[in-house]
This record gives C-alpha cells, structure tokens and sequence, in this order.
C-alpha cells in the first residue's frame, strides 16, 4: 500500500496518487483530501521505495513503520517530533536498534514519526503487498517517465492523401 503514497519536495505532509496525466501526476493530501497536480519538475519520492539504513543493510520503511504500530499499539507515536534529538535516538533505538546511527540524522527520525502519525491518523495499512495495478514512481524516474510508461501504445492513423496540386491559370 505504501507504493502509492508519496512524498513531495516543498510540500508538507503526504499524498496519495490518484491518476496520471501526460505530463504530471495527481495526488490527494492525506491531511485535508484536497487534489492537486504535481509536475515532472517536483521531485516525488515513494514510500514504499524508502528504507532506513541499518549496521547489516537497509530496512524497508514498511517494516519500520510496522514495528513503530506494534510498540504503540496502533496509536500515535508517544514521542512529539519536536523532541530534543536525544530523546528521539532513545526512540528510534528502541524501535531498530541496529539502526546506522552515522547515516540516519535526527531529521531522518522526525520525519519518520510525522508520516507514521500521518498514515496511522489516516488508516493507511503499512504492510507491504505487491500490487501489480499500481504505478511505480521513485526519484529515479521523473513523474512523466511514469506517466509515459503508463500509456498504451496508440495505433498509427492512416496518412491522408495528398491534396492536387492548383494549376496556375
């Protein structure tokens, strides 16, 4: 499910995609569920396309976001994202204790707790499932590579006959 929530650079919270355009994406915010277009030139990162960065590897962000719903029980994260970033390594050690403390900053961790108080508020399941119906957007291909992927190959038109040429009189 996390395949088609995405986050947009210079645009708070998160969205889910809805429909594909020629040229952009559009997406609902999770937050108000108002629509609006995002375009080839804004960056827009999958979540499902995110992991977190561990001493042995990289976690997926949905295994992440499911320990964090069975530490809270399906409530909202119990740290404030505004916490000194003390208290929020204490946190995210609890949750990923092998997590790579040189390579996830404390913004890393904020954001983290804000899209999981986020998708939890909005009832959005974090398991991960393939779902072959839904659009792969990542920051390696920009929003219209997606949207032209998307797209069924047209059928070529038959060419028009030239028209005769006027004779000059």
């Amino acid at each position: 499910m996390l395949k088609t929530i995405l986050s947009v650079s210079g645009k708070p919270g998160l969205f889910r995609l809805v429909s594909n355009a020629k040229n952009m994406v559009i997406v609902e915010s999770l937050t108000d569920k108002r629509r609006l277009p995002i375009y080839a030139r804004d960056k827009v990162v999958s979540l499902g396309d995110i992991a977190m960065y561990t001493d042995e590897g990289e976690v997926p962000l949905s295994e992440v976001l499911t320990k964090i719903q069975v530490k809270e029980n399906g409530a909202q994260a119990s740290v404030a994202t505004n916490s000194k970033p003390d208290v929020l390594k204490k946190y995210f050690a609890e949750i990923l204790p092998t997590y790579d403390r040189d390579r996830v900053y404390d913004t890393d961790i904020k954001k983290l707790i804000s899209w999981y108080n986020l998708l939890s508020a909005a009832g959005i399941a974090f398991a991960s499932e393939e779902e072959a119906a839904t659009p792969e957007v990542n920051e390696e291909a920009p929003v219209a590579e997606v949207a032209a992927k998307e797209e069924a190959p047209q059928e070529e038109k038959p060419k028009r006959k030239p028209r005769a040429k006027k004779e000059d009189k």
